[in-house]
């Protein structure tokens, strides 16, 4: 059994799939691990059209397992999804002190993630959001080809949310966690984010 395979049978583990175009997002450490990554990851889905895969994580599963080794072989699911998919867009949540508000776009997708990239400028002007790979943190590209995201055809994008973008602020909780509201940063970007999805061509991909 595979180290994913061990994962999904923690309790408090579940997967989420939902097949509809063959646009695809993604959020495999949602729940509680990397928190609102899977809320915004689903809605953008919704609003899009575009399929779904989740791994939601209970309040007692906080173990993280690295994007590499979420593999298809150990999930029907997943599998499932990237043969369904051909583009996929991953969310994630990380924390650096000297990226507060920077959103960085790795994947092997590059005119995509420069595509997200323009449409985030835009509309979060407070946010930087960074696509050029050496001016991401190395274990933060998201360029291993085992990461499911790179695994379609057309590769795809890995989004990484600082804090202060899932953070509501008025009411010191993650947006959507025990009790407190959407914070309106995550509607701007939930919207932005699927307007890029909306206006892309694929054929204009380099993956």
């Amino acid at each position: 059994m595979g180290v994913f395979a061990e994962h999904l049978e923690t309790p408090g583990v579940t997967e989420v799939l939902e097949l509809r175009s063959t646009f695809g997002l993604m959020a495999f450490h949602g729940g509680y691990l990397e928190k609102v990554t899977d809320l915004i990851a689903d809605e953008v889905a919704t609003e899009t059209s575009s399929s779904f895969y989740g791994v939601l994580h209970g309040e007692e599963s906080t173990t993280h397992i690295s994007s590499k080794f979420v593999d298809p072989a150990d999930s029907s699911s997943l599998q499932q999804f990237l043969d369904h998919v051909d583009t996929a867009v991953a969310l994630h949540g990380y924390g650096r002190e000297n990226l507060r508000k920077v959103i960085l776009l790795g994947g092997s997708n590059r005119a995509l993630a420069e595509h997200i990239a323009e449409q985030l400028s835009d509309d979060l002007p407070k946010y930087e959001a960074r696509h050029v790979v050496e001016d991401i943190p190395k274990e933060l590209r998201g360029l291993h080809p085992d990461n499911p995201v790179n695994r379609p055809s057309l590769g795809g994008v890995q989004i990484e949310l600082p804090p202060t973008l899932r953070w509501n602020w008025d009411e010191r909780n993650w947006s959507d966690h025990g009790g407190a509201s959407r914070a309106p940063q995550v509607d701007i970007f939930i919207a932005s984010l699927a307007a890029a999805i909306a206006s892309w061509e694929p054929g204009s991909s380099e993956a």
